[in-house]
């Protein structure tokens, strides 16, 4: 049986920092990673081109000055988004370009959704991240849906519209499939709606030079040895003097754990004794998103020649949202685009070259012929993923946030939860991962370091 101080088990950002951190402050660690490749939820891909495409979480912003920080720690470069010249917007069968300045929407339907969108930044601002159950509304906005918010809020069905293109993009999740009080605080952990969405300056201002993966790799190799890949954890046993952690390959003793696996993956795990009711129950109403994430490759990006930023919001359409995603330094062009929410799970169960084709019709729509000649086409279905289950992040549906907001952070004997839904600031994001990943690591330090002293 292996000895150390803490298992940390997860070798995506937030459990990779705690590592990191904890090492720093002399504890021996072990990290057990059930992939066989470190990152999480970020990944990166070699296009035929030799260039590497993300294939998972990639874009970084303002005030995401934790894993910005990393970046500075590890000497990765990042570059700007792509985003200049005219949007492309599609709705209702007709497929258009706009301008800066200018609004996706009819002039009455544009102010209705600004109205709408600045009631929720107000109630957003009111909550108390690291307690938004304890708000004086939280049980009145946390007893109803977003779509049901929003139906009451709005009759403008263009609105209305925008509004269904922006919460997939966000969540890769329904209006339905929340709580009220989840998207405020989702917006009020980010800063505000404005920042979630937009690029230059906002959370999808820069990307990473070679990929955002190289970040947790960079974390991984300064830790050596201490990480074990293809290592799924499977049960663990509190004992007097700690737990014992059970992986496929081996049993670790550890003095502490980290679980930092998102709560749906975190429940499967077994534990002995179990975990109290409402932890357990807790990870049973935490679902990840639905999203297929897709990379498609052309000889260059000739949406840039005709005055595009290859940025695409389409509200009725299955690739429902297109960034302009070329490698730094590429000669060719290459385009995202997601399938989202109720999308992904109808495409989902498609064959790959079904999805293929309604990717590139949908590109075909948006950008012209040339969209329909591409040179490769990448897919990632993150919810088929056995290790994660879903992206971007996890959701809490109508009454979950009051009922068992709590048990997302609060240690369990000497079991502690990190990952990005267990963030106050920047949940759902990498920077929320290691921010949780930086929180635990000191909750760990300052209980062992107790021990020692007492």
């Amino acid at each position: 049986m292996e000895r150390c101080d803490v298992a940390v088990i997860g070798a995506g950002l937030a459990g990779l920092t705690a590592a990191v951190d904890l090492v720093d402050r002399g504890h021996r660690v072990v990290v057990l990673e059930a992939r066989d490749r470190v990152g999480g939820r970020t990944a990166g891909q070699t296009l035929a081109d030799g260039h590497t495409i993300e294939m998972g979480g990639q874009w970084l912003g303002p005030t995401q000055d934790a894993v910005l920080a990393l970046c500075d720690t590890y000497g990765l470069k990042t570059y700007p988004q792509y985003g200049a010249g005219d949007h492309v917007f599609s709705w209702n069968g007709e497929v258009r370009r706009y301008g800066r300045g200018e609004t996706r929407l009819a002039p009455e339907s544009a102010a209705e959704f600004l109205r709408t969108k600045t009631e929720l930044e107000e109630m957003a601002a009111t909550l108390d991240l690291d307690a938004p159950w304890a708000a004086s509304n939280a049980a009145e906005w946390d007893a109803i849906t977003l779509h049901s918010h929003l139906r009451q809020a709005t009759q403008d069905e263009g609105a209305l519209a925008l509004w269904q293109f922006v919460v997939p993009g966000i969540f890769a999740a329904e209006p339905s499939e929340m709580s009220l009080l989840h998207f405020l605080f989702y917006t009020a952990s980010g800063g505000t709606l404005d920042m979630l969405l937009g690029l230059e300056g906002c959370a999808q201002d820069r990307r990473v030079t070679g990929g955002a993966h190289l970040i947790a790799e960079a974390l991984a190799e300064s830790l050596g040895d201490a990480v074990r890949l293809s290592s799924p954890v499977h049960a663990i046993e509190q004992v007097a003097d700690g737990a014992v952690v059970r992986h496929d390959g081996g049993v670790v003793s550890a003095r502490r754990v980290v679980v930092a696996l998102p709560p749906t993956l975190a429940g499967r795990l077994r534990y002995t004794p179990a975990m109290p009711a409402l932890r357990d129950q807790l990870t049973q109403q935490v679902p990840m998103g639905s999203v297929i994430k897709v990379n498609v490759l052309y000889d260059r990006p000739f949406w840039r020649e005709a005055g595009l930023s290859g940025l695409v919001s389409a509200p009725d359409r299955a690739l429902s949202a297109v960034a302009d995603n070329t490698p730094e330094g590429s000669e060719h062009g290459v385009l995202v685009g997601f399938f989202e929410g109720v999308h992904a799970r109808r495409f989902g169960v498609l064959s790959p070259s079904e999805r293929r084709a309604a990717a590139v019709g949908c590109l075909v729509d948006y950008f012209g012929p040339e969209a329909g000649e591409p040179l490769e086409y990448l897919e990632l279905d993150w919810s088929a993923e056995e290790f994660s289950r879903g992206c971007y992040g996890g959701r809490l549906g109508a009454g979950v946030w009051t009922a068992y907001g709590p048990q997302l952070r609060e240690p369990v004997g000497v079991v502690h939860w990190a990952g990005t839904e267990s963030a106050a600031v920047w949940n759902g994001y990498m920077d929320g991962a290691v921010r949780s990943g930086h929180r635990v690591a000191d909750e760990i330090h300052t209980a062992l370091s107790a021990v020692t002293a007492s």
